[in-house]
């Protein structure tokens, strides 16, 4: 089965003076999914976002957005793609049904079709008041409500729950969720690596303006490997504890005398807690807890990437 994709860029190059922003990004987006772009502050990320929604011309290389070539059919592109940046470019003056009756007139999308937007994303009993007395959450829905009064081939969201409480966060997560359901491909840009977790079926980590690595969120755990760790009765067994975990994981155990904890990162898929646990025993050690967890993403993106600074 061929598969179609909403967004594929081969070789994109893009210089900016003496910064090569980006230095061959390649993607490949299916129809329908949503994927995450992740990457350390001057990755290329926001420069790649900027080349697929037109906004910049790649130096080299090629782009196609839903079916569209973003240096040959620009217009076609636009057409076919929503964008929401980091902050709401909603009118605070004008109420929430007001700020998406002018933007349905000016797109020459139906009224209804605002008022279905009201309704999807919890805004009906909110519609008549001015958008300036909206919270955060609230202005980011109607943010993005604004993006689908088209519905949008492509959407490209830029940060969209920057500073928004857990509650508001999970309502857009629900609406991201909703919109891949019914075929929207989504290219998404976050901080939050939990949210790229939850929402991404692929995830791109972008490291000096290249592709570095790919995968699904379970890939790129396993790419990194889990984390075993051990909790001892006393301080005096860390070295014998360590010697057990050097031995089945094959890698450097790290001590914690204050914790009494001794933890080593292990690939190997077929090793498992009560194998730690009865080896340790074996060895004479007393333990008052053992666990034996999958990294985190943001584990995954530290150790792939060896950065310590996490910006989307």
């Amino acid at each position: 089965m061929t598969t179609t994709y909403g967004v594929l860029s081969e070789g994109l190059q893009k210089r900016y003076g003496e910064v090569h922003a980006l230095r061959g990004l390649d993607l490949a987006v299916p129809e329908g999914s949503v994927c995450g772009i992740l990457g350390p502050n001057g990755a290329g990320k926001t420069t790649a976002v900027r080349v697929l929604t037109t906004l910049v011309t790649p130096d080299a290389g090629s782009a196609r957005v839903a079916g569209h070539d973003v240096v040959r059919d620009p217009a076609g592109v636009r057409r076919r793609i929503a964008v929401t940046g980091q902050y709401a470019s909603v009118d605070g003056d004008l109420t929430g049904a007001e700020n998406l009756r002018l933007f349905a007139r000016l797109l020459r999308a139906p009224r209804a079709r605002a008022d279905e937007l009201l309704e999807q994303f919890g805004l009906t009993a909110a519609a008549g008041r001015p958008a300036r007395t909206y919270s955060g959450g609230m202005r980011r829905r109607l943010d993005l409500a604004a993006s689908l009064l088209v519905p949008p081939r492509v959407l490209f969201l830029d940060e969209p729950t920057t500073g928004l409480d857990p509650h508001s966060r999970n309502g857009i997560w629900d609406a991201v969720r909703g919109l891949a359901s019914e075929g929207t491909t989504v290219l998404l840009t976050t901080q939050y690596l939990e949210e790229a977790d939850q929402l991404a079926d692929d995830i791109v980590l972008v490291d000096e303006g290249r592709a570095a690595e790919r995968g699904t969120p379970a890939e790129l755990k396993a790419l990194v490997g889990s984390y075993a760790e051990v909790v001892v009765a006393a301080p005096s067994s860390l070295e014998a504890a360590a010697a057990v975990l050097d031995r089945l994981t094959g890698s450097a155990p790290v001590l914690d005398t204050d914790r009494r904890t001794v933890g080593a990162v292990t690939t190997d898929t077929t090793l498992t807690l009560p194998r730690i646990v009865r080896e340790i025993d074996a060895a004479g050690v007393l333990i008052v807890d053992a666990s034996l967890r999958p990294p985190t993403l943001d584990e995954v993106f530290l150790r792939l990437t060896d950065r310590k600074e996490l910006v989307a």
